[in-house]
């Protein structure tokens, strides 16, 4: 049996021939990173059509063809164990115009139609993602950690047409199909056939070299990201080809400081929006090389062999990772080209990030955002890193701190952290909740957009995180909403009722935590069996990630006069403040 690597070398070492680009290049000039930075700023308008794919994948590819611009790799892609991957824009966008013909002419899907993409670290992943934006196709990613009731949920909800997957995913996708009468196309990325399924490797063996990239409008759907939240089950978050395409271009310049010849490394999983802005827009809007290491578990060791072995220029990782990082001898290490190092995702502890530079001579700059919204703060290169801090707002947002009647709250007071609104709302932001316009509509209080955490900011205009200001937990870099956790816990006929909250962890910052009121018969369990028992039935029956790390089994839960769990009491007494 051929290995999975060998049986895809075809796909990541062939050199098509570059085509002509799609018609709306023979009648614009091309828009460069500097347009695309004027438009984040406002000083210009948005284009009535943008396509990422064609309006800045295929320019890169031009230039590189007509000599402006080195053939650096566009994506550099290893596994660990000798395998690698690396593929110039010229080869990035013909590769992508044959895995566009797979999704339209074998698969049969149009403009418009959804495509769920359920794959980790692996070259195909970025590909496919390219294809989608060729084809005008909604891209949604998920994580491999997905449940089947997770799968099963996102199928349902977005109507998708198509799913594609990686062979480990694909018993749990299977046992759903049969209720997901809207699923017309299942599509397998896997050195082995299976029945019932479309190989991508054969369709894309035999697909044409030639494609014109849809020319799509800048506000037509792009991607969307599934969302937790307090209640109920994720929202659909939708982003627009612009939101996406054009909004991470002073992200890109100010935050990631990137230029054309360096080499970023996110850890991001390709499940999450942060994949997104650090793996694809902001690195691709200015000609940057996006490294990925397969790594399928974080591991200390291989990853400080890396930094030492490649000539990653920015790491980009969550607060995590480097809690872990500066509990090794970091001075042992010489990395080979590491400049400047960010983080997000989770509040960073202003030790991790003294201990960080103290150990490797390298700040570390942290940003804060969201799904909806991309990045809101971040401390930038060139700007006083203030530990603790988040940052200054970022342009183009107007951010402040304000209170429940939507009046900014002076320097120090705490508040929520809001984004002012214009006349009409910045087409950076998400487009919409899909299917949720009260949901949608609650982000808004007066003037401003409303991120649902709390913080105050400083007389220097810098912002301080507080927490969220509904139950969402943030644990390494994953948000996990205690519904979620909770729904799966009631399942069990242990549980009468549970509450989750986040508790402090020295690692992951903060992990999930379930108070538990047991049923009858299994308050004479041994209590050590019961949680790890409870903790496994979690992790079937959603994302492994969502488990509660902590379980404490109590009579009786507060309420509120309305009976509802007062989770934030259990938080409090968590964190010690009260």
């Amino acid at each position: 049996m051929k290995s999975f690597f060998q049986l895809f070398r075809f796909i990541w070492f062939t050199k098509p021939p570059i085509r002509s680009f799609h018609r709306h290049h023979q009648l614009w000039t091309a828009m460069t990173p500097a347009d695309f930075e004027a438009i984040n700023r406002c000083d210009r308008p948005l284009p009535k059509n943008f396509n990422f794919a064609g309006d800045v994948l295929d320019q890169w590819s031009q230039k590189e063809k007509t000599g402006e611009r080195p053939a650096n790799p566009a994506l550099w892609w290893v596994n660990g164990k000798g395998d690698e991957v690396k593929w110039s824009f010229r080869e990035l966008s013909s590769l992508s115009k044959k895995a566009a013909n797979v999704f339209t002419k074998s698969c049969g899907l149009q403009r418009g139609d959804r495509v769920i993409v359920i794959l980790p670290r692996i070259p195909e992943w970025w590909l496919i993602n390219v294809a989608c934006m060729r084809t005008g196709l909604v891209f949604i990613p998920g994580t491999i950690q997905l449940t089947a009731k997770d799968i099963l949920y996102r199928l349902q909800a977005s109507k998708a047409k198509c799913i594609v997957i990686s062979e480990e995913v694909a018993p749990v996708v299977e046992s759903v199909l049969s209720e997901c009468p809207n699923l017309k196309n299942k599509v397998l990325v896997s050195a082995h056939s299976w029945n019932g399924w479309l190989s991508f490797q054969e369709l894309f063996q035999s697909a044409s070299e030639e494609h014109s990239c849809v020319e799509t409008g800048s506000q037509e759907p792009m991607a969307i990201y599934f969302t937790s939240g307090t209640t109920g089950f994720p929202k659909m978050a939708q982003h627009s080809q612009s939101s996406l395409g054009i909004g991470y271009a002073l992200c890109g310049r100010y935050w990631l400081d990137l230029k054309s010849s360096d080499i970023i490394w996110n850890m991001s999983d390709t499940g999450w929006i942060k994949a997104a802005i650090g793996s694809v827009f902001s690195s691709w809007l200015h000609g940057a090389c996006v490294f990925v290491h397969r790594m399928a578990q974080f591991d200390t060791d291989t990853f400080l062999n890396t930094l030492t072995t490649y000539p990653i220029t920015h790491l980009c990782s969550a607060p995590t990772v480097y809690r872990m990082l500066v509990q090794k001898d970091l001075k042992r290490y010489k990395f080979k080209k590491l400049r400047h190092c960010l983080t997000g995702g989770e509040p960073l502890n202003p030790e991790v990030l003294e201990q960080w530079k103290e150990q490797t001579g390298l700040e570390l700059y942290e940003g804060y955002g969201q799904t909806e919204v991309g990045i809101i703060c971040a401390n930038q290169k060139g700007q006083e890193i203030k530990p603790g801090s988040m940052g200054k707002g970022v342009l183009p947002y107007n951010v402040q701190v304000i209170d429940e009647k939507g009046n900014i709250l002076p320097p120090g007071k705490e508040g929520d952290i809001a984004i002012r609104l214009k006349s009409t709302r910045p087409f950076c932001f998400f487009s919409e909740y899909v299917d949720n316009p009260e949901k949608t509509a609650d982000t808004i209080r007066g003037d401003f957009y409303v991120t649902g955490d709390k913080g105050l900011m400083d007389r220097d205009g810098y912002f301080w995180f507080v927490g969220r200001a509904d139950d969402v937990i943030i644990s390494s870099g994953y948000r996990i909403g205690p519904f979620e956790v909770e729904s799966a816990l009631i399942e069990h006929p242990a549980v009468v009722e549970s509450a989750v909250v986040s508790s402090p962890d020295p690692i992951r910052g903060e992990v999930v935590k379930a108070f538990v009121v047991l049923s009858a018969p299994y308050k004479s369990s041994n209590p050590e069996k019961l949680i790890l028992e409870l903790q496994d039935h979690v992790k079937k029956s959603t994302a492994p990630y969502k488990y509660p790390r902590k379980v404490e089994f109590v009579q009786e839960l507060p309420k509120t006069i309305t009976g509802k769990i007062k989770r934030n009491v259990l938080r409090d007494q968590e964190w010690g403040r009260i």
